[in-house]
């Protein structure tokens, strides 16, 4: 056994082979997890039905238990009530069934002129026809009863002989007792049995779980682990809220639909209106295919009750017309972010939950999906099925600016950023997303796993991005529509309340001092790399919104070739931009090359490295010798405007003001 031990370990070190026995492990909890799901979901359905009732009528138990009423009367009153509802729909469809079979005569005739009249508007009838005869001859022939009619050698047993010497059988009847009362009731009884037992067991536990609510939640958190109370409670919570969200908004909808659809059909005049459209409620939890089977058969029996086609047309028309604008326009107002899974994750758990309950597993598909969404989103081991089944962006916000300038895609770039400045600032975006995946960038250019040739393509990248956000302001809009994008809007949380918030009017050309009335007053120049070319044409591009031109000059204008051929004439400050704050003296013979070039122009160290400090970005800029230091775009920005004298020194952070001061 040692020796066994000993030759795994060889290949490969221990954590790896942890880490293989955690993965089989884990593979083989999952299987046998999932196998009593299956094998016991005589129990688990009725279990999971009560769950999932439980967060549906804890709300209203709620708002009894606040107006004084007992919970135990609470719960009972309430469970009573919603299931006699329940029954009540179940006695309205058998009514409405038992009436439909009733008349599915009368419409017997219509659909038999129908069908003649599609038959003689298809050029192969003809053929059709002589194939539906021949199928109805051969079923005739396989029902008819065995016997020979040439009437040669046929023996019965129990026959006489005719006149060719031949016995012709005699027919015989077996005939059954008449079953007895007993009998009768039981066969009554026997289909009831297994409904009406779920049924009672979902009532038990439903009532179980409202009135034991509290114990049933200290049970689980003991269970996760009570030295994590905030995590646990907080996880408990959240799947509470998402799914009595979820539930009540479905509820709702989905009642409101089958109602719309029921009035619908009786305007119309289909038979049965009543009936359908409870059916198109029940069948739109049923994700995507729900609507469209609810519809098939009232259009079914329009054409079987109207002579001609226009019930059928209408009928048609009602569905198309409430369908897309309850799925499309109501459920997305109503939902929002509610379900908190990807389209994908619906799709894969419908079909996981159906093969594993059948058509219980597919209207439960939703919920219990959420459940472990939940989990995962709380539960560090099980973060998995969050990032798998949530409708989470799996990337950062940065990380996927990053991406996309990698892939050279910078116009889907520029659309999530629209989404985003309907609720935030460009600059809060440049800053908190675009800023901080060039320094992703940044990171792996510094470890050498970005080639020059990279670093131009996301700087081509970045150009071509912030051209196309070259219409954009930078005021904080009115959020009048929350933007619906999940990217967007995780990237809109991303941005702290500290940030600065408050809004800056664009600079009017005419309002500015003489020197800074050029075109391009401000210039923007690369510290070492196109990364820093990058941020400085982010720069500019926020510059240029506040009515201050830039331009961008590349780091190759810093050399002692070319700085003498850069042009100065209507420049009032110049940015040196860097992502890295590792290189001081680069910073200071660049700001001394400045110096010399614009010796009466204001010079702004623009040091963009993530997490520096106040003490950090001072040090860097008496080292560099620059009048002034920013430490993110939108403090550059407003040194800008301080300088250009549109802007008061109060909205700027103590070491920023004094730098402006001095210069």
């Amino acid at each position: 056994m040692s020796l066994i031990t000993r030759k795994i370990t060889n290949g490969r070190t221990t954590d790896e082979l942890m880490a293989l026995l955690s993965a089989v492990a884990c593979s083989i909890l999952a299987a046998l997890f999932i196998g009593a799901l299956y094998f016991g979901r005589e129990i688990f359905v009725p279990i999971a039905l009560a769950i999932l009732l439980s967060f549906v009528l804890g709300p209203p138990v709620g708002l009894l238990q606040k107006a004084r009423v007992p919970r135990g009367l609470a719960v009972v009153g309430v469970v009573f009530l919603a299931f006699s509802v329940i029954f009540g729909l179940g006695t309205l469809i058998a009514n409405q069934l038992s009436q439909l079979a009733g008349d599915l005569p009368v419409y017997q005739s219509t659909m038999q002129e129908k069908i003649k009249s599609v038959r003689g508007a298809t050029a192969s009838s003809g053929t059709l026809e002589r194939a539906a005869d021949m199928l109805q001859e051969l079923s005739r022939e396989l029902d008819r009863p065995k016997d020979d009619k040439s009437g040669r050698g046929a023996i019965s047993r129990l026959g006489a002989p005719n006149a060719a010497g031949t016995t012709q059988p005699i027919p015989v009847e077996v005939r059954q007792p008449d079953p007895g009362a007993l009998e009768n009731l039981r066969s009554l009884i026997a289909p009831l049995l297994n409904p009406l037992a779920t049924t009672g067991i979902i009532i038990i536990f439903v009532i179980f779980i409202l009135i034991q609510r509290e114990d049933l939640r200290n049970r689980l958190i003991r269970l996760a682990g009570s030295h994590d109370l905030q995590r646990t409670t907080a996880a408990l919570d959240d799947a509470a809220t998402r799914l009595s969200r979820l539930f009540l908004a479905q509820l709702m909808i989905n009642a409101t639909f089958g109602v719309i659809i029921a009035v619908g059909l009786t305007f119309i005049g289909v038979p049965s209106a009543i009936l359908w459209g409870i059916l198109a409620a029940v069948l739109r939890f049923v994700p995507y295919i729900g609507s469209a089977i609810s519809a098939a058969f009232p259009l079914a029996l329009a054409a079987a009750v109207d002579p001609g086609w226009s019930m059928l047309a209408w009928t048609l028309a009602l569905f198309l017309g409430v369908g897309p604008i309850v799925s499309q326009v109501i459920e997305p107002l109503a939902y929002g972010q509610s379900t908190g899974l990807s389209p994908v994750a619906i799709v894969v758990s419908a079909t996981f939950w159906t093969a594993l309950w059948g058509p219980i597993g597919l209207v439960l598909a939703t919920p219990l999906t959420v459940c472990l969404v939940v989990l995962g989103r709380h539960v560090e081991r099980l973060e998995f099925l969050d990032v798998i089944f949530g409708d989470r962006p799996a990337l950062s916000p940065p990380e996927m600016f990053y991406q996309r300038m990698l892939a050279g895609d910078p116009t889907e770039a520029a659309g999530k950023a629209e989404e985003f400045l309907k609720e935030k600032s460009l600059s809060s975006y440049f800053d908190e997303v675009a800023l901080k995946g060039l320094l992703l960038a940044q990171a792996d250019a510094k470890r050498g796993a970005l080639d020059q040739a990279r670093m131009t393509k996301i700087r081509d990248a970045v150009t071509e991005f912030a051209s196309d956000l070259s219409t954009q302001n930078d005021s904080i809009p009115e959020v009048t529509s929350p933007t619906m994008d999940a990217e967007a809007a995780a990237a809109v949380e991303t941005v702290p309340d500290t940030a600065i918030s408050s809004n800056l009017p664009v600079v009017q050309k005419a309002d500015l001092p003489l020197d800074w009335q050029g075109e391009h007053p401000v210039l923007c120049l690369a510290g070492r790399s196109p990364l820093d070319e990058a941020a400085a044409v982010l720069f500019a591009q926020l510059a240029n919104a506040h009515g201050l031109g830039a331009r961008v000059e590349s780091a190759d204008a810093l050399s002692t070739t070319n700085i003498a051929k850069l042009e100065t004439a209507g420049v009032a400050i110049v940015c040196l931009s860097y992502l890295d704050a590792s290189s001081p003296a680069h910073m200071c013979y660049s700001v001394r090359r400045l110096r010399r070039k614009f010796p009466k122009t204001t010079i702004m160290l623009g040091c963009w490295a993530e997490n520096i400090d106040k003490e950090a970005l001072e040090e860097l800029r008496e080292v560099a010798k620059a009048d002034t230091a920013a430490g993110s775009l939108r403090e550059a920005m407003m040194i800008c405007r301080t300088s250009a004298g549109v802007e008061e020194h109060e909205g700027l952070p103590n070491h920023v003001t004094a730098a402006v001061r001095v210069a």
